[in-house]
């Protein structure tokens, strides 16, 4: 049996830029040029998806 692991998503509508998610999960997210998160590595080393999509500010991660 396969186990499908959440992937981040970013709206980038929505994002602020307080760069949260970067600070909890470095691997999986960083910012683009314009300060805007976005999801570099969607298969990257983050033990705690849950707790970056609870704590970003404007709601902007979500799970898929």
């Amino acid at each position: 049996m396969v186990i499908q692991m959440p992937i981040p998503v970013v709206d980038k509508e929505k994002c602020i830029g307080c760069g949260t998610c970067v600070a909890l999960c470095p691997e999986v997210f960083d910012l683009d040029s314009e300060g805007k998160s976005y999801v570099k590595n969607p298969e990257g080393k983050c033990d705690n998806l849950k707790e970056v999509v609870e704590s970003c500010p404007a709601g902007a991660i979500s799970l898929k």
